[in-house]
């Protein structure tokens, strides 16, 4: 019996357990959804609180459609060749965002590395079309990595969202396996210029892949040193037998751990959990 059909075969912990999605505001939102023919990374990215966030009427919708050019060993999220781009897609946002009536809105994308732009024009819209039509919502954008286009980035972070996230996803050790078109440095770059810009940053790690205990902590402090003042921390799952397998179930008490250990080292705002995925409770460090 091989690794992969091992850590295939390890069961769930308890503390990974999740409630069926169900309830009228969770209908409520998959309805609005569905309406406005929108992509959300929580049914994309099989996110295990699509139920929790639903119900509470939050959802993160996911713009430039649902087919990645990258090919992340982690995401549930298409690879291929993406489709057009809809130019309508931003009014169809905010719309959305309006009827559900959300005061803190995340947004997030594929990687469109085939446009000249990288999407910066849509991203850019389509958060002046929420601030339009939703002027009291903050809005937090979870930007893909624009392959240091810094024109690219300056269009995204300057269309008035309150925070920009930016995944680092991994420690640098297993960037060439876990995210082998991103880098490690060019992501740091991108936390750093998003700050220096005046705007409050953001980025999340998985937990469970194998690195070590302290590679998180120099991520920790490389992330330090770029000016990121918010960090989620969170179990990876494997979304099918085709990704990474989990080498690691990390226990509530190591991501308690990891919590006290960020905010010592000088990190804002930690959220730190198996369960915690980039936009869970956006919303509380606002």
């Amino acid at each position: 019996m091989n690794e992969v059909t091992e850590h295939k075969r390890t069961p769930k912990p308890s503390w990974l357990k999740v409630k069926i999605p169900m309830g009228e505001n969770y209908k409520k939102v998959k309805e609005i959804v569905d309406s406005h023919k929108l992509h959300t990374i929580c049914q994309s990215g099989n996110c295990p609180n699509i139920g929790e966030c639903w119900g509470r009427g939050t959802a993160t919708f996911m713009i430039l459609g649902n087919v990645c050019t990258r090919s992340c060993s982690f995401c549930a999220v298409p690879t291929g060749r993406p489709f057009f781009v809809d130019e309508d897609e931003p009014r169809r946002v905010a719309d959305a965002i309006r009827l559900m009536g959300v005061r803190h809105a995340v947004i997030t994308s594929v990687n469109r590395d085939e446009l000249p732009d990288k999407g910066a024009k849509i991203w850019n819209e389509t958060i002046k079309q929420i601030k339009l039509v939703s002027p009291n919502t903050t809005i937090e954008t979870l930007i893909p990595d624009v392959k240091a286009d810094w024109n690219a980035l300056e269009m995204i972070i300057s269309a008035g969202q309150e925070v920009v996230s930016h995944n680092m996803e991994t420690v640098k050790s297993l960037y060439r396996k876990i995210r082998p078109q991103a880098k490690y440095e060019r992501s740091l770059e991108q936390i750093l210029r998003t700050k220096e810009y005046g705007k409050r940053t953001k980025t999340g790690i998985m937990l469970g892949l194998g690195e070590t205990k302290e590679e998180v902590y120099e991520a920790m402090d490389d992330l330090v040193a770029h000016g990121c003042d918010v960090l989620t921390l969170g179990q990876y799952l494997q979304p099918t037998k085709m990704h990474t397998p989990v080498i690691e179930f990390i226990t509530p008490e190591l991501f308690a751990h990891y919590k006290e250990v960020g905010l010592g080292k000088g990190i804002e705002y930690v959220e730190s959990g198996a369960l915690v995925r980039s936009s869970y409770h956006a919303e509380r460090h606002i």
